[in-house]
């Protein structure tokens, strides 16, 4: 402990026991003063925080929790701020805690003042966020840290020269650790003996699937039957299909899973070697004409249908239910008029199957079929049949949407230049040599570690490579053991440094891996290797340069999406989603999907054209597509296709929308998928928007239930809740936000009343209006959004700046950081705000530069 903070507590310490012992006024270093000071004495001694804690404690604590007595197991006789330790911060939050739910002092004893309570709970709370920041510094220094789980798979498809993500190679991975929403962050990255078994098993499926392959050549397969369905949908398609057609009847993200997957039963051991094959599917989409109502398929028959690959493997799951690992690998749009052969050409690993689903198909096949049998059960001829709840009479007489596939080719491996990507680039263009093993080794593991290799590297290599020689490997099956090795040091799996622990800015080789980790999820390219190699990254233009340079690459796109996963909380979109009878459309139009891309085009587009951040807080253009629009209510919903995409479409000022609070991604991601809560909106608009983090609720204090009985609004609840003091001081920054957003339902949907209750009563009205703790008023979400522009534009283009420096550096920025990031604001307010200007301000900052 630095020697003045341990003085300065030893004091604190002696005063809190001679608060206990003597007058209030009293001293135990200084002379008592005399009855004629002793008012302005105690009020000397009630304006330092320290001695009025320890005031507050010697006269309502002590008592009952002093170190002879220590009632509940709890002193705080020792207790004194500044506090410096975790036990001191746990004693700290529970004298919060049970000040704010009124629990101490005991009814029986002398109460204090609100007054009192309010000026201890603002000093603790304050000694604890210093606390905190000081605890848990890291010094303004990026703790050493080891690849995200994103990161990981990014840098092995970058080496390797394609794409890893259909291995699934952190699929069994511990779930990965976040901090304030972010992956990336060195601290929360921890590192077990298990991960490290998994990046050993990952490497070594990796290296043998892509680089183990044994050379063959091309086979053929065409089947033409066989095509078995199973469970409830076995027996309709033997009875009227004779296992002749593979029928697709629903997408694949439904409850029942009854005909979402297409697979080839006669296949299951799938492809004999990874690679590209060739699939050709003759297929036809049936009864997109259907004269039964739409609204039982819950979806727009007027969009052809697709049919989209993806792998499967019989043995990691039910090839007939959704597998953990299954990117969609090629989509095709489906004829109506008569079958016809569509193409595919996917990477297949092997063992792997293809699959075939429906994107766009009916939502639950099996409620459709139900419906269809109560809804037109008098057109059918089998009026026995047709009272049942049964498909088969169905596809015989009806017009059940389906796609229906005869037959199925696949060719393959087909045979690629060099044996491959994956040769050429461990390898090199002209692939392994034998003679050349250790240099082509010493190549891949300098790019795999970012940096120059040192002997002790080289040495390594070597004495593993000829140790499998020695154990009569092949020269090839030694150098790809090597190579797995390779994938497993620290130099690989950390963003490991090598500059001098003395210095205090990166050097070169680390400064390239940064930018590129930053703005990639990658590592460095030649060019910026390069640059990096002659020491020219250093100078603040050459670096600017590179910034520019790869903020415009596409491969940026990689930093639009992660960041707006850690910065909005888009990561976590999906995993509290709404009841589907509720939001029906969020399943069968995976609005999810929509939802991130939104806020992706919306960011990039400020990036590419350098808008004004304050864009972020009101905007009167958006980026959606025919989904959205509908869930918007947009005019645009009439006229776009899915093949449109995405379209900038201008905002009507009655629109609801623009910026990020009226983004449907966002509303989502701060509700619970059931229900609203002004608190939680509230909350999520500090953290995210104004840098303003609420202190964390008491433990005991129950959670403010959603207005969903009608009996009181929300509004009214949180009234009565912040009628105490304690709760007031806390409830005025974070309810009015929240108000403003609760015209949004669970999903983002526009509402001017909550949901009716049950029974009997009518809904009640939305009040979306409030006034800031600062005194700004608004009567609605529109003019909320006009506040946040005219009085928080500066503060929101803070928060950013540090949000964006957390994530690039890999650490939370601390008070040292502070005058630089009030340098970059300003440097950004004289550039009207610009978000290119703000990316490469902070890319370019001494933060970032810095260890």
């Amino acid at each position: 402990m630095d020697l003045c903070v341990a003085f300065r507590t030893t004091v604190v310490r002696i005063a809190l026991v001679a608060s206990v012992c003597l007058p209030v006024s009293g001293s135990v270093w200084a002379d008592k003063p005399e009855p004629s000071d002793a008012t302005a004495a105690a009020k000397e001694n009630a304006a330092k925080p320290e001695a009025a804690v320890a005031d507050f404690l010697g006269k309502y604590c002590l008592q009952c929790h002093d170190t002879a007595t220590a009632d509940g197991e709890r002193e705080f006789e020792t207790f004194a701020l500044p506090l410096s330790t975790e036990p001191q911060l746990i004693s700290a939050r529970e004298i919060v805690n049970q000040m704010t739910l009124r629990q101490m002092p005991p009814e029986d004893a002398e109460q204090p003042t609100d007054e009192q309570r309010l000026a201890l709970l603002e000093t603790l709370r304050e000694g604890i966020a210093d606390a905190r920041s000081k605890i848990q510094s890291s010094g303004a220094r990026t703790v050493i840290r080891r690849l995200s789980n994103r990161e990981y798979e990014n840098t092995l498809a970058t080496l390797f020269g394609r794409r890893v993500d259909t291995l699934g190679l952190t699929a069994d991975f511990p779930k990965e650790n976040t901090s304030e929403h972010m992956d990336n962050i060195g601290g929360a990255l921890v590192t077990s003996g298990f991960l490290l078994d998994q990046y050993f098993q990952a490497a070594s499926r990796l290296v043998e699937l892509r680089l183990g392959k044994s050379a063959m050549k091309p086979k053929s397969w065409h089947f033409t039957d066989h095509f078995l369905q199973y469970e409830e949908l076995s027996g309709a398609h033997r009875s009227f299909f004779k296992y002749e057609y593979l029928a697709l009847y629903e997408q694949p993200n439904t409850d029942t899973r009854q005909g979402g997957y297409g697979h080839i039963e006669d296949f299951l051991e799938g492809v004999p070697e990874s690679g590209l094959y060739d699939i050709k599917v003759h297929a036809q989409a049936m009864h997109r004409d259907t004269h039964y109502d739409s609204k039982i398929f819950r979806i727009d028959f007027s969009e052809p249908f697709q049919l989209a690959v993806v792998p499967g493997d019989a043995t990691k799951g039910h090839i007939h239910y959704p597998q953990a690992i299954e990117p969609i690998l090629g989509t095709a749009i489906v004829p109506d008029d008569e079958p016809e052969w569509l193409s595919f050409r996917v990477w297949l690993d092997k063992g792997q199957t293809p699959r075939f689903i429906f994107p766009n198909g009916p939502y639950e096949s099996r409620a459709s079929v139900i419906e269809v049998n109560k809804k037109y059960k008098d057109e059918f001829k089998d009026k026995k049949a047709a009272s049942g709840v049964r498909r088969t009479h169905i596809l015989r007489e009806g017009e059940l949407p389906h796609i229906k596939i005869g037959e199925i080719k696949i060719d393959g491996p087909i045979q690629e230049p060099q044996r491959g990507k994956e040769e050429v680039a461990v390898f090199g263009k002209d692939g392994f040599q034998s003679d050349h093993a250790l240099d082509q080794l010493y190549a891949f593991a300098q790019k795999a570690y970012r940096r120059p290799l040192d002997d002790a590297d080289r040495s390594r290599i070597e004495v593993l490579y000829k140790k499998r020689l020695s154990e009569e490997a092949t020269s090839r099956q030694a150098a790809l053991d090597t190579i797995k090795m390779i994938l497993c040091s620290p130099a690989f799996l950390y963003l490991s440094e090598i500059t001098p622990e003395d210095d205090t800015q990166l050097h070169p080789y680390d400064l390239a891996s940064r930018l590129s980790y930053a703005l990639w999820s990658a590592p460095p390219d030649d060019e910026l290797y390069a640059v990096a190699a002659t020491g020219d990254l250093a100078d603040p233009a050459e670096l600017k340069k590179q910034v520019l340079r790869m903020v415009r690459d596409e491969r940026s796109n990689e930093f639009v999406n992660s960041f707006l996963d850690s910065w909005l909380n888009l990561r976590e979109l999906g995993n509290q989603p709404p009841p589907r009878r509720a939001a029906s459309e969020y399943y069968s139009e995976n609005l999810p999907e929509s939802m991130k891309r939104e806020a992706r085009l919306f960011f990039r587009h400020l990036l590419d054209s350098n808008g004004s951040v304050a864009d972020f807080l009101d905007a009167d253009y958006t980026f959606v597509d025919k989904n959205l629009a509908k869930l918007y209510r947009l005019p645009e919903r009439e006229t776009l296709r899915l093949a449109d995409g995405f379209q900038r479409v201008d905002l009507a000022d009655d629109s609801h929308r623009g910026g990020l609070l009226g983004m449907a991604g966002v509303l989502t991601v701060s509700a619970n998928g059931v229900e609203t809560s002004p608190v939680t909106r509230g909350v999520w608009v500090l953290e995210n928007i104004l840098d303003a983090k609420p202190p964390p609720p008491p433990d005991s204090v129950p959670a403010i239930d959603a207005d969903v009985s009608g009996a009181t609004t929300i509004r009214e609840r949180l009234a009565l809740h912040s009628e105490d003091k304690t709760c007031y001081v806390c409830h005025r920054n974070m309810d009015p936000p929240g108000f403003a957003l609760e015209t949004f339902d669970p999903i983002g949907r526009w509402r001017s009343k909550y949901p009716k209750p049950k029974g009997k009563g009518e809904a009640a009205k939305i009040d979306s209006s409030g006034k800031l703790a600062s005194g700004e008023s608004f009567a609605n979400f529109t003019e909320f959004k006009e506040v946040l522009v005219a009085s928080r534009l500066d503060v929101f283009t803070r928060t950013l700046i540090k949000k964006l420096l957390a994530y690039a550096t890999g650490r939370h920025m601390e008070q040292a950081d502070q005058y630089v990031i009030d340098d970059i604001t300003e440097r950004v307010k004289a550039d009207n705000y610009g978000l290119e200007t703000m990316l490469v301000e902070v890319l370019t900052s001494s933060v970032f530069r810095s260890r």
